[in-house]
C-alpha cells in the first residue's frame, strides 16, 4: 500500500519537473537513463533474500526498496509516454506509433510471465533462482530503456513552458474540458476492465469449476487484443480515433455481458471463446486512448499558448489509470462481501455477485465512458485546423 501510494504521488511531480527541464540531452531522456539504472539495482536487491534481526527492520528495508523501484519506474514511464507527442505531429502516425508501443507491451507481458519460473529453475536453490531472475529482469529493463535513450533524438523547442506553480498548473490542466472528455472515459474504461479481469478467476473457479481455464481465457483475451491492433489502426485512419474507441468498447461490453449471463448455461468452452471475442474490442483500449492523448497535448499547447506540457498530461493519464485500477479492486471486494462471498463455501448468492462483477456492473462504467467520450471534439478535421492555426501564429 505504501509503495502504491508513493508510486501515484510521484507521477505528477515527475511530469511537472520533466516539462521544465533544460538539458542538452533533452527533457525526457536523462530521467529515463537514471530511472533504468536504479530499476536494475532495485530489481536485483528486492528479489535477493536478506537477513535482519527483526521483522520491523526487514519491513523498512523492503518497503524502501519497493518505493525506490516505483520511483525509478516512474522516472522511465512518464517521460517515455511524454515522448510520443514530440516525435511527430501527424494525426495518423501517432496512432501507428502507439500501436507499435502497445503491441510490444503485450508481447513483453507474455514473455515476462513465461520466463519467470524457467529462470528460477535454472539455479540450484529457490533463493538464488529468485535473485538471478530479478537481476535478469532488471537488466532487460535497463537495456530496453537505454535503447530508447540512445536511439531517440528529442526535438529542440524554441519556447519553454511558463513556470507556473505546481498546483496552478494541474488545476488549469484539469479544468480543460477537452482533456476531461478523454480522461474520464479512459478512467472509467480502466475501472470496468480491471473489475472484469479481477473477477474472472472467481467465475472460472466457482461457476465453471475449472480455475485452470482462467489462464487460457486470459491468454485468449490478450492474444486477440494483440492480433487486432493492426486492424484497428487501419479502421482508425478511416473513421477516426474516437469512433474506433467507442466501437471497440461497445464490442467489449457485449462480450462480457454475454459471458456473465450465458456462461453458466453454455459452459467453459463458450467462456473462453467469448473472452477471445471480447479481446477484439479490448484491442482499441490498448491503442486509441494513448493515440488520443498527444492530440490533446497539441490542443493545449496551441490554445493556452503556455508551452508544451507533455509530462503533466502523461502523468495525469497514468495517475488516473492507477486510480481506476485501485477503485476497481476495492469495488470487487465490497461487492463480494455484500453478496456473502466465503472462499470455503460459495453460496448461490455469492455466485450472483460474481456474475455481476463479470458483466453488468463493469458495463455501467463502459456506458458512462462512451457517453462522455461522445463529447470529445478532436477529429482529423479539427486537428488539421489546429495545426493551421499554429502555423499562422
Amino acid at each position: 500500500m505504501i509503495g502504491k501510494i508513493w508510486d501515484a504521488v510521484t507521477d505528477p511531480f515527475t511530469g511537472y519537473i520533466s516539462d521544465r527541464t533544460t538539458c542538452r540531452f533533452g527533457r525526457r531522456r536523462p530521467y529515463m537513463a537514471v530511472g533504468s539504472i536504479i530499476s536494475f539495482i532495485c530489481m536485483a536487491l528486492i528479489f535477493t533474500p536478506v537477513t535482519f534481526s527483526s521483522q520491523t527492520r526487514l519491513f523498512i528495508y523492503v518497503t524502501f526498496l519497493y518505493c525506490l523501484l516505483n520511483t525509478a519506474y516512474t522516472l522511465v514511464n512518464i517521460p517515455y509516454a511524454a515522448l510520443l507527442p514530440e516525435l511527430t505531429d501527424d494525426y495518423n502516425q501517432r496512432t501507428v506509433l502507439t500501436a507499435y508501443r502497445m503491441s510490444f507491451a503485450v508481447i513483453g507481458t507474455f514473455f515476462g510471465a513465461a520466463l519467470v519460473m524457467p529462470i528460477i529453475g535454472l539455479f540450484g536453490t529457490q533463493a538464488r533462482g529468485w535473485s538471478m531472475m530479478g537481476t535478469f529482469m532488471g537488466a532487460v529493463m535497463l537495456f530496453s530503456t537505454m535503447a530508447t535513450v540512445w536511439a531517440i533524438k528529442e526535438p529542440e523547442r524554441s519556447t519553454s513552458i511558463k513556470h507556473e506553480s505546481f498546483f496552478s498548473t494541474f488545476t488549469e490542466v484539469l479544468s480543460d474540458k477537452v482533456f476531461l472528455s478523454a480522461l474520464l472515459p479512459w478512467t472509467f474504461f480502466i475501472t470496468g476492465t480491471s473489475m472484469v479481469q479481477g473477477a474472472l478467476v472467481y467465475y472460472f473457479s466457482y461457476i465453471f469449476g475449472n480455475e485452470g481455464l482462467f489462464q487460457i481465457a486470459l491468454v485468449a483475451l490478450l492474444f486477440f487484443s494483440l492480433l487486432c491492433i493492426p486492424l484497428w489502426v487501419k479502421v482508425a485512419n478511416r473513421i477516426g480515433k474516437k469512433l474506433c474507441y467507442t466501437i471497440g468498447m461497445a464490442i467489449m461490453s457485449l462480450g462480457i455481458l454475454l459471458f456473465s449471463l450465458l456462461g453458466q448455461t453454455l459452459g467453459p468452452v463458450f467462456g473462453v471463446a467469448i473472452m477471445a471475442f471480447s479481446g477484439i474490442g479490448l484491442s482499441t483500449h490498448y491503442v486509441m486512448p494513448h493515440a488520443i492523448l498527444p492530440d490533446i497535448v497539441e490542443h493545449d499547447a496551441i490554445t493556452r499558448n503556455k508551452g508544451r506540457a507533455e509530462g503533466v498530461f502523461s502523468s495525469l493519464w497514468t495517475f488516473s489509470s492507477k486510480l481506476g485500477q485501485a477503485f476497481a479492486l476495492a469495488l470487487n471486494g465490497w461487492i463480494l462481501a455484500i453478496f456473502g462471498y466465503q472462499s470455503e463455501q460459495v453460496s448461490e448468492t455469492a455466485k450472483i455477485g460474481i456474475m455481476l462483477l463479470c458483466g453488468p456492473l463493469p458495463i455501467i462504467w463502459y456506458i458512462l465512458g462512451i457517453i462522455i467520450l461522445s463529447k470529445y471534439p478532436i477529429d482529423r478535421a479539427y486537428y488539421e485546423a489546429m495545426l493551421e492555426k499554429r502555423s499562422s501564429q
